[in-house]
């Protein structure tokens, strides 16, 4: 016979798997939406800042044979994109940890480097994943006020760092903001960092930097045995859908990197995909030279219209309307466009598409004057 198997009845509560409260007091992230319809059918997704350009055709080719493999795991090493990283960036191999995306390869440094009761420090508003995958950790963040025009605030940044500190975040340029570090205050940053404490420069939209002052991680890398690099091919490269990032730390650092990463997380197309594109650089950073044109002509035309703007050196422009952000994401709908809004800061949209700028545009230009221009930045 069977034991008797206990049954709940009606009048006591049910059970249920018990989550952790760090996980349940989490923001969620927020994707971006998809684009509305407009007058005239047009719709626009201007929320992720994904490229406009399709894969370069040999891009393409190669995603397309590496299909018939799908049945195999990838190399877990990620063996020919690690080595051609190391060419490409002129670091040593043992240095580049690929991942699944940047913030894939940022979970797997924070699973490495903290525990309950460590600190991380990074400026706010900033990659709003930080605080995400810095509480999926068991650390505390630590979230730094930028300064009025959407910059990193380092000196503050350098004050809030205490015993307890692990980690500090540095984005840059900015999201959703768009500024840059500059090369000389960061240094200045890390004078004042302790040794122990990695400071990870975030440099996603890398690609579009055209000011001259801007700090370079990987100089400061080579420079600093407690900095690291994240870098992606999501933006520039145009490989969003495929999910494939990389760190660029020292050995010891690295070594974590690969025993916290998940095993075979970066797939085998993705892996062949980012050499290839890393083969057709020069041709994909045609389209980049493009964008930043682009973005420049957008700037411009909202300077005029009588928006002032944080200085944006990556692929999107954030107009800082405070707590007219939800009438401005509302605009941008009944246009058919899908931007990002941030809660009570601002909005982001991506550019690079010319037609969807000049909807962006269009609406900024009718949306002004109903909000004072006293209000902006």
């Amino acid at each position: 016979m069977h034991p008797a198997v206990s049954t709940v009845t009606p009048m006591t509560a049910p059970l249920s798997p018990r989550v952790r409260a760090a996980v349940t007091a989490l923001p969620g992230y927020v994707p971006g939406r998809p684009a509305p319809l407009g007058p005239g059918g047009a719709s626009h997704k201007i929320s992720s800042n994904e490229n406009p350009y399709p894969p370069l055709p040999a891009v393409l080719e190669v995603v397309q044979r590496a299909a018939a493999q799908l049945n195999r795991y990838p190399d877990m090493g990620s063996a020919d994109l690690v080595g051609a990283l190391a060419e490409h960036l002129d670091v040593p191999a043992a240095r580049v940890v690929p991942g699944t995306g940047s913030v894939g390869v940022l979970g797997s440094l924070l699973q490495a480097v903290c525990e309950a009761g460590d600190e991380v420090v990074f400026a706010w508003r900033s990659f709003e994943a930080y605080p995400i995958v810095v509480g999926l950790s068991g650390a505390t963040p630590v979230p730094v006020p930028l300064d009025g025009a959407g910059r990193h605030d380092l000196d503050a940044m350098a004050d809030a760092v205490t015993e307890r500190t692990r980690l500090v975040l540095v984005c840059t340029p900015n999201n959703p903001t768009g500024p840059v570090v500059g090369a000389q205050e960061l240094e200045a940053f890390l004078a004042r960092v302790p040794r122990d404490v990695l400071v990870v420069v975030d440099e996603a939209y890398l690609e579009f930097v055209r000011d001259p002052q801007a700090a370079d991680g990987l100089a400061a890398h080579r420079a600093h045995p407690n900095v690291m690099v994240l870098r992606t091919f999501s933006k520039a490269y145009g490989l969003a859908g495929l999910r494939v990032g990389y760190a660029v730390a020292h050995e010891p650092v690295a070594e974590a990197l690969r025993r916290t990463a998940v095993p075979f997380g970066v797939s085998g197309i993705a892996q062949l995909a980012a050499v290839a594109s890393l083969e057709q650089s020069e041709a994909l950073l045609e389209r980049v030279d493009a964008i930043v044109d682009e973005r420049e002509r957008v700037v411009a035309e909202l300077v005029r219209q009588g928006w002032r703007l944080p200085r944006s050196e990556a692929n999107f422009v954030f107009l800082p309307v405070g707590s007219s952000t939800g009438a401005l994401v509302a605009a941008c709908a009944e246009a058919g466009l899908s931007v990002r809004g941030y809660g009570d800061d601002g909005v982001r949209a991506t550019v690079g598409d010319v037609a969807a700028d000049d909807a962006l545009l269009e609406v900024c230009g009718a949306f002004l004057p109903t909000w004072s221009p006293d209000r902006v930045g």
